[in-house]
């Protein structure tokens, strides 16, 4: 069978040139009446949605189900997934970048489902489910509402709902409308097209604005995929083709035809209207191309072109690319391009004109070899694509220098396209599509629809991690799976084990939200990260599992969060039961309540495990932070209460008691007198209550708590010199004996200025080194009494050195002369 040429069916449209290629046929089955059906596809060559319009009169067949379904399919017309629809009328219906479908109700419930018919739901609000939707326009990852009072409403996320109301636009008939997506608008937020009266609005989240066109009302409007332009389709049959910033009139196309278009979309950047069974491409310049079927067509736009079906074909239509146009273009047939194609086509008859062609091109190999490899990516003809690449490869083999990295990756992209336009996957992407979905986006696709084994082999061809694809299938088993749990346990371990990235935790998930608990904590048992077990286990209630599981990981955070989820949960005796047995949640759980202060928690802790020392310790800090006496002392008491039976703490229990009565003793001198004692030590409390005159009260405080008299002495000492009671001091130099000596009584009261009083206690003062009191007096200013110590014992040097110090022609230095003098003669 020969192979038409490429070019065959090329559509000239102005100085363009359109092709359409057929991708599958036979599509849908003839009882799917088209017609009468809603379609909404999924981009780049996704999934079609097709629910039946409930405004149209419907053939009864009494074999078919009377409840309505939304049914998927891919283009080849597989059936993907049908969704029982009973939840009222659909005023919209969309797809995501990710393959979402999206439906919206007219009382604004939106519903975001997945291939699998799981879905998860959020309201419009704003007074939808009053005023009711009538319509509905979407985007990636996005969509906006129009309700029945032309109230807008935008919804920027699907997976973070939160809508919002755009600018009122004025009162009228919207006769059609459309939206400008985020990436196109230069405030970055989705921008709305109405079409109201003669002119166009656009509406955004702040206001509405008037653009001033005379030539409406439009009962279509659609911006291109790139967001540069705009299609207008009047109501007397006239497309209008404007600039997005409304500055230039492009195109006025009049299509003679008095009945409403079905769709008015895009082919790429180029305008496309359809009827029930026509569809016309508008190109530059007011010229078109048509393009007739058998049966009611519907068109999908894309970036790259647009795909139309019907039940019997789906087509792909697209502006003729650059590099395809130079190898095949009748115009371009001297081109180095096509020249190196022909050379491949001499080869394999061995010619020898296949050297000629290429010796004709050398200059320009370089080039027609990219333009080859370019083009072979554009073929949907896996014949041309072979030819094309051939050329390449005959053309780089005569090249000295030549980079095949672009070569061998076109190699690898169609190897994958072709498998996944086969008609059983369904997915017809062009070059460009497959550019913008990515291959782990089209990994993806393939595992939505359950295409693991295809999934797999592209994953392992193109060197992508396969970690999802097995955690998929095997999320996919445990749903759908009809064996016992052992055997599916037993299964997906015995497939899964030493695969890399593994997470037995998301299946395990799957497994649990199916109702199969157990099977959800066999699989667990497999997860090596702790951190994945524990929150699905705290989920399933298996909280002393998830905390064995914490421990094992060595994870503190980790065991700390199971135990504050747990202490929720459980009575307390209940949940001191379960850490008894695992010291590690123990020592965390005291850690936990000694940083937060939980005092009360500690002492339940203490007491179930009968440690009455730590219990101890923390009615002794609680006593530490009690801003009066009287509730630190009960504290206190209650402490010595705890430890009061146990021998081992006999030193500890007379301590807390000593403490408790100071408290109770300050708590009285609180009271009584005219001064704060609280939280003074005992020795504090004698050296203030000296202070201020209380000695006899000292004297008691002294004698309770058994004070040394050394000590008592001391602090007597201190009070009364920081006192200044010189008076008080004086008579304590009467006293016979001191317990301290009376040299400390020298150095303080020297020490607060009164040298005379400090010179008193120097006769006093027994067992000082030899010399000792001439420095003492001299520190006194008695530099005469200092003489008659030296003198005295006959310390000459230090004579010597007062004599200097007070000058011989001074009162003072002849009488310390004189003293010398028959003792030191010179």
């Amino acid at each position: 069978m020969d192979i038409a040429h490429p070019s065959v069916g090329w559509e000239s449209v102005g100085d363009k040139w359109f092709r359409k290629t057929q991708l599958y046929t036979e599509v849908f089955d003839q009882d799917l009446d088209l017609d009468n059906h809603i379609v909404a596809g999924a981009p780049n060559g996704g999934a079609l949605a097709i629910y039946r319009d409930d405004t149209k009169i419907q053939a009864h067949r009494a074999q078919k189900s009377a409840k309505p379904s939304i049914d998927i399919y891919s283009y080849a017309g597989k059936k993907l997934r049908s969704i029982a629809w009973d939840k009222g009328s659909i005023k919209g219906i969309g797809w995501s970048e990710d393959e979402s479908l999206l439906i919206v109700t007219a009382d604004g419930t939106v519903r975001v489902y997945d291939l699998q018919g799981e879905f998860t739901q959020f309201s419009l609000g704003n007074g939808a489910d009053n005023y009711g939707v009538t319509s509905c326009r979407f985007y990636d990852h996005g969509m906006v509402a129009l309700l029945t009072n032309n109230a807008l409403i935008s919804v920027t996320s699907y997976s973070e709902p939160r809508p919002k109301l755009l600018a009122s636009p004025p009162e009228g008939e919207i006769h059609g409308w459309a939206i400008m997506t985020p990436a196109h608008t230069l405030s970055r937020s989705v921008e709305v097209l109405l079409s109201i009266g003669q002119t166009l609005y656009v509406a955004d989240a702040t206001e509405c604005e008037d653009r001033f066109l005379d030539i409406g009302p439009f009962s279509h409007v659609s911006v291109s995929p790139d967001g540069g332009l705009i299609a207008l389709y009047t109501e007397s049959g006239v497309a209008h083709v404007i600039a997005s910033d409304f500055q230039e009139r492009l195109v006025e196309y009049s299509s003679h035809s008095k009945i409403p278009p079905k769709y008015v979309e895009w082919c790429g950047a180029d305008a496309l209207i359809a009827w029930e069974d026509e569809v016309h491409l508008i190109g530059p310049d007011n010229a078109s191309a048509t393009f007739f079927y058998d049966g009611r067509v519907h068109a999908i736009s894309e970036h790259d072109g647009a795909i139309l079906f019907t039940n019997d074909v789906c087509d792909f239509v697209e502006r003729v690319p650059r590099s395809t146009e130079q190898v095949f273009g009748a115009r371009t047939e001297s081109s180095a391009a096509s020249i190196l194609l022909d050379a491949v086509g001499q080869l394999e008859i061995q010619s020898p004109k296949a050297d000629d062609y290429i010796q004709l091109i050398r200059p320009n190999l370089t080039e027609a070899v990219d333009t080859c490899v370019n083009a072979a990516g554009r073929e949907f003809s896996v014949h041309w694509q072979k030819q094309l690449l051939k050329a390449a490869s005959f053309g780089k083999s005569v090249l000295d220098i030549y980079n095949s990295d672009d070569f061998v990756d076109m190699c690898e992209t169609l190897r994958v396209l072709n498998a996944v336009r086969f008609f059983e996957v369904g997915l017809p992407l062009s070059f460009e599509q497959y550019q913008r979905l990515t291959p782990e986006g089209l990994i993806k696709r393939l595992l939505s629809r359950h295409e693991y084994l295809l999934a797999l082999k592209i994953a392992g061809y193109l060197h992508l991690p396969t970690d999802r694809i097995y955690v998929h299938w095997a999320s996919a088993k445990v749903r759908a799976g009809t064996e016992d749990d052992d055997t599916i346990c037993r299964m997906i371990v015995d497939r899964l084990s030493g695969k890399p990235g593994i997470s037995f935790e998301e299946i395990a998930r799957a497994a649990y939200d199916e109702g199969r608990s157990r099977l959800a904590t066999e699989l667990l048992n497999h997860e090596p990260r702790g951190g994945r077990q524990v929150p699905l286990l705290l989920s399933m209630e298996e909280d002393e599992l998830a905390l064995d599981k914490a421990i094992e990981s060595g994870d503190s955070d980790l065991t700390l969060t199971v135990l504050l989820e747990m202490k929720k949960k459980l009575p307390l005796a209940a949940f001191f039961r379960v850490i008894n047995a695992r010291p590690a949640a123990t020592a965390l759980v005291e850690a936990s309540a000694a940083r937060e202060a939980d005092n009360a928690l500690l002492k339940d802790l203490y007491y179930q495990d009968d440690r009455r020392i730590d219990g101890a310790g923390v009615f002794v800090r609680e006593s530490l932070h009690q801003p009066d006496a009287r509730t630190a002392a009960d504290k206190l008491a209650l402490a010595a209460k705890l430890l009061s039976d146990s021998k081992e703490s006999s030193f500890e229990v007379r301590a807390l008691k000593e403490a408790t009565t100071l408290l109770r003793v300050q708590e009285s001198f609180d009271r009584d007198l005219t001064d704060s004692f609280t939280g003074l030590s005992v020795n504090d409390t004698m050296f203030k209550l000296i202070r201020l005159g209380y000695h006899g009260r000292a004297k008691k405080i002294q004698n309770e708590f058994k004070v040394p008299d050394r000590v008592a002495w001391w602090i007597r000492l201190r009070a009364l010199v920081a006192k200044r009671d010189w008076n008080e001091i004086e008579e304590l130099s009467k006293t016979k004996k001191s317990p301290i000596g009376w040299e400390p009584f020298f150095n303080l009261t020297l020490q607060a200025g009164n040298p005379k009083l400090a010179a008193a206690f120097i006769p006093k003062c027994t067992g000082l080194e030899p010399g000792s009191t001439v420095t003492m007096y001299e520190k006194c200013g008695m530099r005469v009494k200092a003489a008659e110590e030296a003198v005295r014992t006959k310390d000459a040097e230090a004579w010597a050195r007062l004599l200097e110090a007070a000058g011989k022609n001074t009162s003072e230095g002849r009488e310390i002369e004189k003293l010398g003098q028959a003792v030191f003669k010179r």
